[in-house]
């Protein structure tokens, strides 16, 4: 306590003691003067003299009065209910019963506990929490938004009620969310494991050069299909050829990738189909197939190679580019730069720009480009060729940096054993410090004990660009030769890497296309197209016609929005069947064509999985202080709340300033005191 608010507090406690002696001397006088008047009653005029003289004098000293109040909170309790429609087929009869169950568990922890319903999907919704009707799960994103809403509030339980099976964002068990309270999942449906043969996942090259030969893979995932013998078969319907894989499944439970190898015979857009024939019993077939895109191009690309010196790094980039048609490899020193780089469809800078060498930087930002950083880079003018990363290093001071591959890394594919070839390879040469990627950059390597410092990463955008932190991927070659008795992994990374480049390279002057090639017919399909004028730059000034067939050869005519300086359509949704398009622009007198097709699918994500996931929600219940339940046993989980002693209300003390003032009884009680007391001396002093 203050030495102000020690003297206040004094004061005040003095003050109330002149009052009560005041007010007592009021009374002693009262007593006197009425017992000399012979008043019937002096002790009682006395004490409502008293009375009134304290209640008058405490509006002088005390017009603020200050009040504690408590309020008491009750625990939120949330309940979330998968909604999404694998639930209703989960649950098959008993979703009435389910239903019935679940509302009493909810109407009893009303008594004690604030109720939030939600349910979620796709997306959260808080109304209709029964229907089974969402098009697809993200349990990540609901727990998420539940934590976000009410995680400073007293959220005592989250019951989250799902088969555990999410096809939308990200794993559960893999986010840690700030929440300190109880995670009671509810898992619905039946544990049995049914017969089930499904495509999990496609691998292709989204373009491929023509007449080369070209892998697509497959992950087959079985459940209960011992004994399956059949040929799995991919089939090229822009050609209309198809070739086969074998498949024998020894065992209930069957995980294996499966490879096709096709040549692209054709340029344009080929689209391949692989299917699975059905196991016998088999009741959920809509997962037997999937559908791949693939560009095949016909154009032979320019490739400039500069190094600041002659590098053993230029020898291996040569080696792994040598046999392939579709480049043609021009290596020059940084002394012997062409006049003109404009033929060029992608650059790749050893060692560039450095000191000695600056380099045309606004030249070359219009081009692909490959860094390969060494200890020669200027990083100032370096870090102008590449769009939104950050590049802290210092390349005086070269670090020993090995690799780590990235599992998650999609753009393109890579050979099957690239985990086991990255663990025997040498560390690069890295100059030390901090590379910050861009929001769009893809991480194909990493290195290893440093997060802020990414080994192998491409950008993608307008003008893509990749970037090596180090030099020494010959050693990379000459390791995996001695492993593995081949280069084929690091020649498929340096070759995959600049046909990301030039594959991206807005070369066409007029081009449209959907921005994925398969959809769902719950969603609604989007594309959009660019046009470039003779100094290459993006216009949308002419309109384009946009023209879209279905496979019943129905014809329907659209003009495309313009979108800044690109254009764009919105198609809406879309019955499944496999549909082409055609878009068309008249620019300077000339007419400007792009075509293509995608395919509409009907096979809801719902029913690419099938059954209940135990194990992750028996995991998420524990991580989170929470017990997991059967929907049978659903009415156990008011129990296991109740006897929490970590959800309790929360009692909340609120501190108020009233003015005595507005205390209308305070006044009645004033007014009967002196009242009482004029009218029995008026009435005693009468008689």
């Amino acid at each position: 306590m203050t030495t102000n608010n020690y003297i206040a507090g004094s004061m005040i406690v003095f003050f109330w003691i002149i009052i009560c002696i005041v007010s007592v001397a009021f009374g002693l006088w009262t007593y006197r003067v009425d017992r000399q008047r012979s008043t019937p009653f002096p002790w009682l005029t006395a004490t409502l003299r008293t009375i009134t003289v304290f209640l008058t004098a405490a509006l002088l000293i005390a017009p603020l009065l200050h009040l504690n109040k408590q309020n008491t909170i009750k625990p939120i309790v949330l309940f979330l209910q998968d909604n999404s429609q694998s639930i209703a087929n989960t649950l098959n009869k008993d979703t009435t019963q389910y239903r019935t169950q679940a509302e009493q568990l909810l109407s009893k922890l009303s008594r004690d506990y604030q109720i939030v319903r939600w349910g979620f999907g796709a997306d959260i919704h808080h109304d209709t929490l029964f229907q089974y009707k969402q098009p697809a799960t993200d349990i990540s994103q609901a727990l998420e938004q539940a934590v976000s809403v009410y995680g400073q509030q007293n959220l005592g339980a989250i019951i989250l009620a799902t088969d555990g099976r999410f096809n939308q964002g990200n794993n559960p068990l893999s986010i840690n969310f700030p929440y300190q309270g109880s995670i009671y999942t509810v898992a619905l449906g039946d544990s049995s494991i049914q017969k089930d043969l499904r495509i999990a996942k496609v691998y292709a090259n989204k373009t491929v050069t023509l007449n080369n030969q070209f892998e697509i893979r497959a992950d087959i995932i079985a459940d209960r299909c011992n004994g399956y013998n059949a040929n799995a078969t991919l089939t090229d319907k822009t050609n209309n050829q198809s070739t086969t894989a074998s498949i024998q499944i020894p065992s209930d439970r069957y995980d294996r990738t499966i490879s096709f190898t096709t040549t692209a015979s054709t340029p344009g857009i080929h689209h391949y189909v692989i299917s699975l024939p059905a196991a016998q019993d088999e009741k959920n077939t809509t997962n037997n197939t999937a559908d791949i895109f693939v560009e095949v191009i016909n154009e032979k690309k320019e490739i400039l190679l500069l190094t600041h010196a002659p590098h053993p790094d230029v020898n291996a980039i040569r080696e792994a580019l040598n046999g392939l048609d579709e480049y043609n490899l021009i290596v020059e020193t940084a002394d012997k730069v062409p006049k003109s780089i404009s033929n060029f469809d992608a650059i790749i800078l050893h060692g560039l720009p450095s000191s000695l060498f600056p380099l045309n930087t606004i030249s070359l930002q219009k081009k692909p480009l490959w860094l390969i950083l060494t200890g020669n880079n200027n990083i100032p003018q370096t870090a102008q060729l590449v769009q939104n990363v950050t590049l802290q290093v210092n390349p005086q001071n070269l670090q020993n940096q090995f690799p780590i591959y990235n599992t998650t890394f999609s753009d393109f594919n890579m050979p099957a054993n690239i985990n086991a070839v990255a663990d025997k390879l040498p560390p690069l040469a890295v100059p030390s410090g901090i590379i910050k990627p861009a929001p769009n950059s893809l991480i194909l390597f990493s290195t290893k004990g440093n997060a802020n410092l990414p080994l192998w990463m491409l950008q993608s955008g307008t003008v893509p660009s990749a970037i090596l932190s180090g030099e020494g991927i010959w050693r990379w070659r000459m390791a995996e030769y001695r492993f593995f008795n081949t280069h084929s992994t690091i020649d498929q990374a340096i070759r995959q890497t600049i046909s990301f480049l030039v594959a991206r390279k807005q070369d066409k002057p007029f081009h449209v296309e959907p921005s994925k090639y398969v959809w769902s017919d719950a969603e609604p399909i989007t594309v959009s197209g660019y046009l470039l004028n003779a100094n290459n730059e993006q216009i949308n000034t002419p309109e384009v016609n946009f023209s879209l067939t279905d496979a019943s050869k129905k014809n329907q005519k659209f003009s495309m929005d313009r979108n800044g300086n690109a254009y764009k359509l919105n198609l809406g949704l879309r019955a499944s069947g496999e549909y082409h398009y055609e878009a068309t622009v008249h620019h300077e007198g000339k007419t400007w064509t792009s075509s293509g097709s995608f395919v509409v699918q009907s096979v809801p994500i719902e029913q690419m999985e099938t059954g209940v996931d135990y194990p992750l929600l028996y995991t998420l219940a524990h991580q989170y202080s929470g017990s997991f339940f059967t929907d049978k046993n659903i009415a156990s989980v008011y129990d296991s709340i109740h006897t929490n002693p970590a959800i309790k209300p929360l009692i909340q003390t609120q501190s108020e300033t009233e003015p005595l003032i507005n205390w209308k009884w305070y006044f009645l009680i004033l007014l009967i005191t002196a009242s009482a007391e004029w009218l029995l001396r008026k009435y005693w002093l009468a008689q």
